[in-house]
């Protein structure tokens, strides 16, 4: 499942002087073995703080956990900061009454708090994930890191869906709520700017996945106070950096980026291709890495939520949150080399 990487492609790191003193401490706690090591295993965001405090991108900070983070806007108080890597819920955590597949996606929670991570998206079209993400979440004491980010997907009684979700959830409130594919999006938007200034919800966002509905989404970003977006961002599917991606960064609105794997397929494409070393530059250690990296490498996107049903890919997934970021030069190179496979 993970691709290997040799001790000769160890990252090069330019510091400065100053930092030298701090190289040398990680290299007497952890020597290039141990840390490929763990790397390859999707270690602890904790055990690799150092490292991703010293290599986060100016456009991006590291939070306690050692992930990187990016802002959102201020709506309660202050503003705070989100993981880069979230957690998506659409089919993997659609499990039923199956008693087996419910303790697993409790695993796959349990594995997502323990590396630091905060949002888990999902939606009442997504069959029973509600009520499982409900239920991991009781079963490990409702961490206090939670940012539940859901969403109204009906065209009757919105009211009645937000609050069945949020008592599946087992939450006071959720933090995000979103207008699912612009369902209705006049009447249901209205409703959770209401919530919002009521204090029901701490922020209001729109999404859309696949490439549709672009144009509509472009100019409600432009007309509506709405803190959040989300549609569909991978290396294959692009159409986002044209008009949507800046407008965001323009107007100060926090992107979630969905299927970032298009569904799985394009990780599973990835896999069947040799990893190229130079990727350890980003401190890549697996196919999944660097797909994320790719997304959450572009300065206008505040989290991606990729979605698994095992913890072995979760602590895949959350490595793309540690180490270096690619610039905009390095991710054309990501594409480029894509495109070539």
């Amino acid at each position: 499942m993970l691709a290997k990487c040799s001790v000769q492609s160890w990252p090069r790191m330019k510091m400065s002087a100053r930092r030298l003193s701090i190289r040398s401490v990680l290299r007497a706690l952890v020597d290039r073995r141990e840390w490929l090591r763990r790397l390859g295993h999707g270690i602890t965001a904790a055990s690799l703080a150092p490292f991703a405090t010293l290599h986060a991108t100016s456009e991006a900070s590291a939070a306690p956990s050692g992930l990187i983070t990016r802002r959102v806007p201020p709506r309660d108080s202050a503003a705070e900061a989100l993981p880069v890597i979230g957690l998506g819920s659409w089919i993997t955590f659609n499990v039923g009454d199956d008693a087996d597949g419910r303790a697993n996606c409790t695993e796959v929670i349990r594995a997502f708090f323990a590396a630091g991570g905060r949002l888990i998206d999902s939606s009442p079209m997504y069959g029973s994930s509600q009520a499982v993400i409900g239920e991991a979440i009781a079963r490990l004491g409702r961490p206090g890191a939670l940012f539940a980010a859901d969403k109204v997907w009906t065209s009757g009684d919105a009211s009645t869906q937000i609050e069945r979700s949020r008592a599946q959830w087992g939450v006071a409130r959720f933090d995000l709520l979103q207008v699912h594919n612009l369902l209705d999006w006049e009447r249901k938007l209205s409703l959770l700017l209401e919530m919002r200034a009521a204090g029901r919800v701490r922020f209001v966002g729109i999404t859309t996945s696949e490439g549709r509905r672009h144009d509509q989404m472009e100019q409600l970003m432009g007309a509506h106070p709405i803190d959040f977006v989300q549609f569909s961002y991978n290396i294959r599917d692009r159409e986002a950096e044209q008009r949507l991606l800046p407008l965001a960064a323009e107007r100060g609105i926090a992107v979630i980026a969905n299927r970032p794997f298009q569904q799985g397929a394009l990780i599973d494409w990835a896999q069947r291709q040799p990893l190229p070393p130079w990727v350890a530059e980003v401190d890549c250690a697996n196919w999944a890495q660097f797909l994320l990296k790719f997304v959450v490498g572009h300065p206008a996107v505040t989290c991606a939520i990729p979605a698994t049903s095992q913890p072995v890919h979760l602590r895949e997934n959350m490595g793309a949150a540690l180490g270096r970021l690619p610039d905009a030069a390095f991710r054309r190179r990501m594409v480029a080399h894509v495109e070539s496979l």
